[in-house]
C-alpha cells in the first residue's frame, strides 16, 4: 500500500488535505488548521506518510488505522478523546478493540503495522466533549460523537464554520458500529447532534468530502441515518421465520456478500445483536425457542 500524496483544497483557513481515491479506505481525509500563533493538523492519514505538513498539535477523531497511519510523522502533541485514549497510545488494543477471532489477530496486527504504521502513542493525551483548541485568532472545539468507537469525536473551527465530522462520513455504507466499543444507541443520538449544528462546511473523512450548507448536510445525513432503518427493516423481513443469530450473520446486515475478510463475521454479528435487542425490547421479535428468533 503506497502512501499517495494529498491534494490540498481550502475553506477559509482550513485546508482539507483529500487522499487518494477522494479518501476512499484506506486512505482518508485530514485537516491542517492555522491560526495566527500554532497550527494544528487532524487525523493524519496514509497520506501523510510521506508529506506531512508542519503542525503544533496534532487531534485525533478516533482510534482507527486510516486516521493514524501518518501519525509518526509528528513529534508534537498528540490529543484524541478519553475514551479511545488508550487504544492510541497500544496498537494491541486497538486491534483488541475490533473483537476479531483469535486465528486473525497476528495478521490484522502485522497489517496495522506494516501497512497502516501504527506503533501506539503512549504520549497522548485525552480530551473531553468541549475541549477547546486555541491556535490564536482561530478555535478548534471538540463534538463528541460516539458510537462508531467510544471516543469518537468532530472538531467545530470557528470562525470559518467548518465542522469535521470524521467517520459520520455520509456514504451509502451507512454508520458503522460494528466493534467492540460500538453502540448504535449513541450512534443516532450523534446524528441528532450533527443535525443539531449550523456550520456553513461539514468536511468528513472519506469519499463525500466537504458539503456546503446546513440544508444539504442535513439531507445527507438523513440519508445516512436511513441506512439504519434499512438494515432493521431487512432484518425484520428476514425473521418472519425462525432464524438463529448465524444464519443472521449468514444473511448479512451490513457487508454485501461477495466482501471477504477476518472482520466481517463479527461485525455482522455484533450488528445483529444490537438490532435484535432494540427490536425485542420494542416487542416487535422475540425468542421464540432458545436462540431463535422471530418478528411478532
Amino acid at each position: 500500500m503506497r502512501a499517495t500524496a494529498y491534494t490540498a483544497a481550502e475553506y477559509g483557513e482550513v485546508s482539507v488535505l483529500v487522499g487518494a481515491e477522494r479518501g476512499t479506505y484506506p486512505y482518508g481525509n485530514s485537516l491542517l488548521v492555522r491560526g495566527a500563533t500554532a497550527s494544528l493538523v487532524v487525523d493524519p492519514s496514509l497520506s501523510l506518510v510521506e508529506a506531512a505538513p508542519p503542525a503544533d498539535v496534532v487531534l485525533v477523531s478516533h482510534a482507527h488505522e486510516d486516521h493514524i497511519a501518518g501519525l509518526g510523522s509528528y513529534e508534537v502533541p498528540v490529543h484524541i478523546h478519553e475514551g479511545d485514549l488508550d487504544a492510541l497510545r497500544s496498537r494491541a488494543v486497538l486491534v483488541a478493540g475490533f473483537g476479531l477471532p483469535p486465528d486473525a489477530v497476528d495478521a490484522v496486527d502485522k497489517t496495522m503495522r506494516d501497512q497502516f504504521h501504527v506503533q501506539g502513542r503512549p504520549d497522548a493525551k485525552g480530551f473531553e466533549d468541549g475541549a477547546v483548541f486555541d491556535l490564536g485568532g482561530r478555535t478548534v472545539t471538540v463534538v463528541h460523537l460516539p458510537g462508531h468507537t467510544a471516543g469518537h469525536s468532530g472538531f467545530l473551527i470557528e470562525p470559518d464554520g467548518f465542522l469535521f465530522v470524521a467517520d459520520i462520513d455520509l456514504t451509502s455504507f451507512g454508520p458503522y458500529y460494528g466493534d467492540v466499543g460500538s453502540n448504535l444507541a449513541d450512534f443516532e443520538a450523534s446524528l441528532r447532534r450533527c443535525r443539531e449544528i449550523d456550520a456553513r462546511w461539514y468536511g468528513t473523512s472519506h469519499q463525500k468530502g466537504v458539503i456546503e450548507g446546513a440544508t444539504e448536510f442535513r439531507r445527507r445525513l438523513d440519508a445516512f441515518a436511513g441506512v439504519v432503518e434499512k438494515r432493521e427493516a431487512a432484518l425484520l423481513t428476514f425473521l418472519s421465520e425462525p432464524r438463529t443469530v448465524e444464519e443472521i450473520v449468514d444473511h448479512r446486515l451490513v457487508y454485501r456478500p461477495h466482501v471477504e475478510g477476518p472482520q466481517v463475521r463479527t461485525v455482522e454479528r455484533r450488528t445483529a445483536m444490537q438490532h435484535l435487542a432494540r427490536l425485542m425490547s420494542g416487542g416487535l421479535v422475540a425468542e421464540v425457542e432458545q436462540g431463535r428468533f422471530r418478528a411478532t
